[in-house]
């Protein structure tokens, strides 16, 4: 159990937790290189998330203890029996794993559990992938303190994309189940019932299906599961009310998400053909963005049209190559799983195992078969990530 339990902790390290340098570009041709990779080697970073992670455990106190506490709000306890009622039901009738994980709360006493980096060159949509022991690549790297995680990121490369953003949840894909595995935490429980139950159903999806160096296909396969049965959820255990609420919301997500897609087409778009070409560095970035400022005015319009809704304010302000890239990785191939999940008749099990079978593949047969399986759409990175969203 303990040289389980260590593996474990290694396996949550690499999968949400050196700087790079190199000098700013001049204004010759403009830098289209290929995100690099690097390995995450340093013992101090690796502490740093084995002492965040170890902090949250030992917050987290099992649902009936938080439940028979006097001092616990009413408000909390009412969230806490919704929870549980999505664990049930994501074992009972998604089919997903049924063990600790999700029958501990934690109040971390801050508004993210971790904190991620992402990076772009700045005239591409790829980004770069920093390397873990057991899981592979990932696209970004996290911190358990926000601090840290800004003057990281203030390190890498002036002329990078860069984006910092907070994490609700992460999922340590069952391996520290024997340690209660993971709870749920202040900073998701009291999203609208629809987005808890989505989010409950993906970090869970996770210990289902996980492909080590693909973060595209373990994403995009948890955010099917996550839609997919979160409409289920809906439709058979929520309130008419709250699925009121989920179509206003989901309404204005779906418009966003539209949005984003065609900017990101633009965006790809301008950088392919800037490269064949051989624009200058200044010309890329002033086709950017021009791109940007359309972006920024088309979301005017949906506010307009949304009564002023300002959600996505933040998003939209600090919107770079880094934010659509990491957008595009979580849901990249959601459209060929769906289409799985209705070939194997929308049941959960057979689903399981045909997207299993698909995970043995070498990585370009698999990718080969999911092409097979997408609609037929331009490649323009489809859809968007529900963690930011």
């Amino acid at each position: 159990m303990r040289n389980k339990g260590a593996l474990g902790l290694l396996l949550t390290l690499a999968l949400w937790l050196g700087a790079c340098a190199s000098a700013p570009p001049g204004d010759g041709a403009a830098p289209f290189t290929v995100a690099e990779r690097h390995w995450v080697l340093s013992p101090v970073y690796y502490s740093q998330s084995v002492r965040g992670h170890l902090a949250v455990m030992r917050a987290a106190r099992p649902l009936d203890e938080w439940l028979a506490d006097p001092a616990t709000s009413a408000e909390l306890a009412d969230r806490l029996r919704l929870a549980q009622a999505m664990r049930a039901f994501a074992s009972d009738v998604l089919a997903l794993p049924r063990n600790a994980s999700y029958t501990r709360y934690a109040d971390v006493q801050r508004r993210a559990v971790v904190w991620n980096v992402v990076a772009t060159p700045a005239h591409s949509l790829h980004l770069h992938n920093w390397c873990f022991p057991l899981v592979g690549c990932l696209g970004y790297k996290g911190f358990f303190d926000e601090t840290a995680a800004r003057q990281w990121a203030a390190r890498l490369p002036a002329h990078w994309d860069v984006w910092v953003y907070p994490v609700p949840a992460y999922s340590t894909l069952g391996w520290t189940n024997w340690l209660g595995g993971d709870p749920l935490l202040n900073t998701f429980l009291f999203q609208p019932e629809g987005e808890l139950a989505r989010l409950i159903f993906h970090e869970l999806a996770h210990q289902q299906l996980f492909v080590a160096g693909d973060m595209a296909f373990s994403e995009s396969f948890a955010t099917a599961v996550e839609r997919l049965g979160g409409q289920r959820w809906l439709q058979q255990r929520a309130t008419e009310e709250a699925r009121e609420a989920y179509r206003v919301f989901d309404e204005r997500r779906q418009a966003f998400r539209a949005l984003t897609r065609e900017t990101r087409w633009e965006l790809q778009t301008l950088f392919e053909q800037a490269q064949t070409e051989e624009w200058t560095f200044s010309q890329t970035e002033a086709g950017k963005a021009a791109v940007m400022v359309s972006f920024r005015a088309r979301y005017d319009e949906l506010r307009v049209a949304w009564g002023g809704f300002a959600g996505y304010d933040p998003w939209v302000e600090q919107a770079n190559n880094a934010l659509f890239a990491i957008q595009a990785s979580y849901d990249q191939w959601v459209p060929a799983f769906k289409a799985l999940f209705e070939s194997e008749d929308r049941d959960f099990d057979r689903f399981y195992r045909a997207a299993r079978a698909w995970a043995r593949l070498p990585r370009p047969e698999r990718e080969a078969k999911l092409l097979e399986w997408m609609p037929t759409q331009r490649n323009d990175y489809s859809s968007v990530p529900t963690r930011s969203m």
